[in-house]
């Protein structure tokens, strides 16, 4: 069987995408859209220590392949290259989304490519940091 993965991926405005699960995906739609949902909400749990929003609103997180092991694959980046906790936000994320009930092992993958800009957070989080 083909190993199928399902991408959820966050648009310029931080708001949730979800491919397509493909037909030969291992894990039942049912169960894949739970899963999503509570990825998504430890995503949520995960605070930048500098800006009072989360990093999921703030458009940190760009891609969240679920792969047929249930394995995680993260693509996130930081507001600026040098920022102070660099180091240990990828372990943060790697620790909220492991809590998840039935994921296996997480990898976080940091990426500056396309660089982040406020552009990707949300309406919420523009709301939160008064950017209107």
């Amino acid at each position: 069987m083909e190993n199928a993965k399902t991408t959820t991926d966050t648009n310029a405005a931080g708001e949730e995408m979800q491919a397509e699960v493909a037909s030969t995906s291992a894990i039942p739609a049912a169960e894949l859209e739970q899963l999503t949902s509570d990825i998504i909400g430890a995503l949520k749990s995960v605070y930048d220590p500098e800006i009072p929003c989360d990093i999921y609103e703030l458009g940190l997180i760009y891609k969240v392949d679920i792969e047929d092991d249930r394995s995680i694959n993260i693509d996130m980046t930081l507001t600026a290259p040098g920022c102070p906790v660099a180091g240990e936000m990828p372990g943060w994320v790697e620790n909220a989304v492991s809590a998840v009930a039935g994921v296996g092992p997480v990898n976080v993958d940091m990426v500056f490519d396309p660089p982040w800009t406020p552009d990707r957070m949300s309406d919420e989080a523009k709301v939160a940091l008064n950017w209107y």
